[in-house]
């Protein structure tokens, strides 16, 4: 490799490529996520928040055909900065990053998640964790000098110690055989936990069977899940008899978790329950979550925060300084966090401050089984508080952005927008995109992606059914506001 330097502004470098921090990591279209890109975001990281002092660095990949690609980039980064790249290989997020905690060294997970296989990104955490807002600001405003004619390096064998320390995570806090007796259908698709969490699984003795396994990407999104993955769970559910399937995204930090009938679990309502099992005292969720968490009154303190984990994460430690334990959080994804120690029957779970899958899987399906209730009717003791949501694909985030500024202009646009839904707004949250709390006691929340050119619809009432009228009508009134402005546009 040429070593002659090449100063490059990052922030710059985001403008060209098109690869920007969004809710979670630096995402892109894997195009244009080259070598050198790559390399630049891996140095700036090194540099700026975990700078180099001898040593390892944790790297990990999902099975995304693009990721080899951009983990051997960020390889070459980690040595140029004369650091050892210590490759887990593929692994769920939540491993490596637990297996990086408990190393005390940095970590770098090549993974999109549950975006496009077309796209990709990267993911940084500290030794103490994932990295903050204000990390990523700092990253985006480094200047770098870069080696020129930067290449991927050949990635090592796999070290299997972060996938080892990970189930020991689970197999030492669960009790020994309790999933004893339970017929679970895992959705294995492309997820990076396909073989990890079906080996934890059959250790705690339930009988696993494999389903749609495949070498192409899938892209799961466990917030907005497919009816094409709807109908073919309650066709498994069918067929097999399960007593519940399971499924993650791509790289393992957000749950899939189906009843015996097949019907998916919504995620926050799976957050509630996990808290509930994991006997929680303060829990820190964003304000896109089933509000069942606070009339639950399960829990001492809640806090809600901005949609993405590093906000959630800043909401657990604001919580931590209350409570010296049982502090957790979670998305409406699913995705669960620990924030301080949970002790449940005299076994310990160290924090795990990053969206994990494996947790509240096996914290449900242990709660089935300690209530002796299938897992359908976990949900009925919560508040009958139901929540759907979708989404515009396609949908610039400039468009979005330039909605919502319309609609929050004046109660009159809003009204008039609301209206020929026969809705009307009672107030609106603004600490994330524009959350409407309606008259009736509904809700309908407008909020660009952080990841993709995407609008979401968050939509909350008292019955399922409502609440997806709610989310797919607000999004046809949308998609005809935005006709309607092309049309004037033009």
């Amino acid at each position: 490799m040429n070593t002659t330097p090449s100063p490059v502004l990052i922030r710059q470098l985001m403008d060209q490529s098109g690869v920007r921090f969004g809710t979670s990591g630096a995402r892109g279209l894997a195009a244009d996520m080259t070598a050198p890109v790559c390399f630049a975001y891996t140095a700036a990281f090194l540099q700026v928040v975990a700078p180099p002092a001898g040593g390892r660095v944790a790297l990990g990949l999902d099975l995304r055909p693009s990721s080899p690609h951009i983990a051997g980039a960020c390889a070459a980064a980690i040595r140029h900065a004369g650091l050892i790249p210590d490759f887990c290989g593929v692994l769920p997020t939540p491993a490596l990053a637990y297996y990086a905690q408990e190393r005390g060294m940095p970590a770098i997970m090549v993974t999109g998640s549950h975006i496009p296989f077309d796209r990709n990104g990267i993911k940084f955490y500290r030794a103490t964790g994932e990295i903050s807002k204000a990390d990523e600001a700092g990253i985006a405003a480094a200047t770098l000098a870069l080696p020129a004619n930067i290449r991927p390096d050949p990635l090592p064998e796999a070290d299997p110690a972060a996938r080892e320390l990970y189930m020991r995570r689970y197999l030492e806090f669960f009790p020994a055989g309790i999933l004893t007796g339970l017929r679970l259908g895992f959705y294995e698709h492309s997820s990076v936990a396909r073989d990890l969490l079906r080996g934890l699984l059959e250790a705690l003795g339930a009988q696993v069977t494999s389903l749609g396994r495949t070498d192409q990407f899938v892209p799961i999104d466990t917030e907005a899940v497919s009816e094409e993955d709807a109908a073919r769970a309650r066709r498994w559910a069918r067929e097999y008899g399960f007593d519940a399937l399971l499924s993650t995204d791509g790289d393992a930090d957000r749950p899939l978790l189906g009843d015996e009938r097949g019907e998916w679990l919504r995620g926050d309502v799976v957050g509630i329950l996990c808290a509930q099992y994991l006997g929680a005292r303060a829990v820190a969720t964003p304000v896109s979550s089933n509000t069942a968490l606070e009339a639950c009154g399960a829990f001492p303190r809640v806090a809600r925060t901005r949609i993405g984990s590093p906000y959630v994460i800043e909401g657990m430690e604001t919580l931590a300084e209350a409570e010296a334990s049982g502090v957790v959080g979670y998305e409406a994804n699913g995705g669960f966090l620990v924030g301080s120690e949970v002790v449940r029957d005299g076994r310990r779970l160290a924090p795990l401050p990053t969206r994990d899958a494996v947790l509240p899987i096996l914290a449900l399906l242990a709660m089935s089984r300690e209530r002796g209730v299938p897992l359908s009717r976990l949900p009925a003791g919560l508040p009958p508080r139901f929540t759907a949501s979708d989404r515009l694909r396609d949908f610039p985030v400039e468009d979005s952005q330039r909605l919502l500024r319309v609609l929050d202009g004046s109660a009159e646009t809003l009204a008039d927008f609301l209206a020929p839904l026969a809705l009307r707004a009672a107030r609106v949250d603004r600490t994330d995109g524009l959350r409407v709390f309606l008259d009736r006691g509904e809700i309908v929340h407008l909020r660009p992606s952080g990841n993709a050119p995407e609008l979401r619809c968050y939509a909350e009432a008292d019955t399922p059914g409502r609440a997806g009228e709610l989310a797919a009508a607000c999004l046809a009134r949308v998609a005809n506001w935005r006709e309607g402005t092309a049309a004037t546009s033009a």
